[in-house]
């Protein structure tokens, strides 16, 4: 079985002078990066004492999740003759919070919208979509239901 190693680098930018002194005495900020690419500011859901300007975890997971599915369905169109043209996904997910502050993704439904550059490539939409979902690696990594409601249109039409 081939393996794949990821590294990361995350950094806490929060520190207002005096740490971790007090629950409200810190910011949630941080930095995420990996070697030769933008970094990328991250922090808290604002539930949870953050910053609304900034990437949260729970918002890229689900940017991952979308991401991964489009990058395999476009792989698996170009392998089938399906000419995308246009792609776009309004991705949404919904956490539980637990009674003692932890929690856990409910599900993850992807809203993928495929612009196809000829009607006859239509039929095979939905059975790419679902290849796709089984071949995701973030998909195949989560105990949480992921579903896709997928959207399509024909290119000038």
């Amino acid at each position: 079985m081939k393996q794949h190693q990821y590294q990361t680098t995350l950094k806490w930018t929060g520190n207002k002078g005096t740490g971790t002194s007090n629950y409200r005495d810190y910011e949630r900020a941080h930095e995420v990066s990996v070697k030769g690419k933008p970094v990328i500011a991250g922090s808290s859901d604002p539930a949870f004492r953050g910053d609304a300007t900034k990437y949260n975890p729970e918002e890229m997971l689900v940017m991952s999740l979308s991401s991964c599915h489009m990058l395999w369905f476009l792989h698996l169109c170009s392998e089938v003759g399906v000419i995308v043209v246009d792609y776009s996904d309004n991705a949404t997910g919904v956490m539980e919070e637990t009674t003692n502050g932890s929690g856990r993704f409910k599900s993850v439904v992807l809203h993928p919208h495929v612009v196809v550059s000829q009607q006859q490539m239509a039929p095979k939409l939905a059975d790419l979509h679902h290849k796709a979902h089984q071949l995701c690696f973030i998909a195949n990594s989560c105990n949480f239901a992921i579903e896709h409601e997928a959207t399509f249109a024909i290119a000038n039409a």
